[in-house]
């Protein structure tokens, strides 16, 4: 029996609505509350292995404060290109990073530095111990 792979855009949207419910502080138990769910369904939802209809992703904007559009934010499109370079290629781990509780916590952590140097040199100091990593492997 062959594993149905999820569509990347059911991908991309429940990745959004993870990351987007991991920033406002709402667990997977309370979102489903909230829409008449189980947990195990809104984990479906987030992983992309349940489509979620029109009508649920509205419902799931208002409960999380966002427009539906942001849940397609970044969305892939089809239409890369084939050949060259390319940053989506080098980018596509983003939205499953910010899904992730490191993500959030990272993000949560650097959008309360208020003095804007502070987070320039913080992501200076990342970018180059990235680089350092990257002769190291």
């Amino acid at each position: 029996m062959l594993k149905k792979v999820p569509n990347p855009i059911d991908r991309h949207v429940g990745s959004r609505v993870r990351m987007r419910r991991m920033l406002a502080g709402v667990s997977q138990e309370k979102l489903g509350e909230g829409l008449g769910l189980t947990f195990q369904q809104i984990q479906k939802y987030e992983k992309g292995s349940n489509r979620i209809s029109a009508s649920r992703l509205q419902q799931i904007a208002k409960m999380l404060d966002v427009p539906v559009s942001f849940f397609f934010e970044g969305a892939p499109t089809g239409d890369m290109p084939t050949g060259g370079f390319s940053d989506a290629a080098s980018s596509a781990y983003v939205p499953d990073f910010m899904g992730s509780s490191e993500g959030v916590q990272l993000t949560k952590a650097f959008v309360r530095i208020k003095d804007s140097k502070v987070r320039r040199r913080i992501i200076d100091l990342v970018e180059a111990l990235a680089e350092e990593g990257g002769e190291n492997a």
